[in-house]
């Protein structure tokens, strides 16, 4: 069973910076797509960042190129996202989610992802 546990959200100032980490077990890691998501409320789900399995191919929403990093560590089955000059509209909750996949591309569309994780709340205040 393919289980996703996020961890690292909090309360943080506009300005300042979190680290969201993505622990994967069930799954063997080899293939699979990792990319975070976010959803504020009253709002669907976005496309934040996402990486394929080898880490060579990464892809960003526009509003956080520049600010998010997303890498992976495979040998913890682990995913993290570092996240730098945070702003009030980075409020959400944000998921993680993966898909297995022989393409060397990540999609964005959230209805690729098969598995999810429960989300960790990141609120940044102003």
């Amino acid at each position: 069973q393919v289980q996703l546990v996020e961890s690292g959200g909090g309360l943080v100032q506009a300005g300042g910076s979190l680290r969201l980490a993505c622990a994967a077990s069930g799954l063997s890691f080899y293939n699979y797509v990792m990319a975070w998501f976010l959803q504020a409320p009253g709002k669907e789900r976005e496309f934040v960042a996402a990486i394929n399995w080898s880490a060579g191919i990464t892809i960003y929403a526009d509003a956080v190129k520049g600010r998010f990093t997303i890498s992976r560590d495979n040998a913890k089955n682990t995913v993290y996202l570092q996240m730098n000059s945070l702003k009030p509209e980075d409020t959400a909750v944000y998921y993680c989610a993966t898909y297995r996949t022989a393409m060397p591309m990540p999609q964005r569309r959230h209805t690729a992802y098969d598995y999810w994780g429960r989300g960790t709340q990141v609120t940044v205040s102003s």
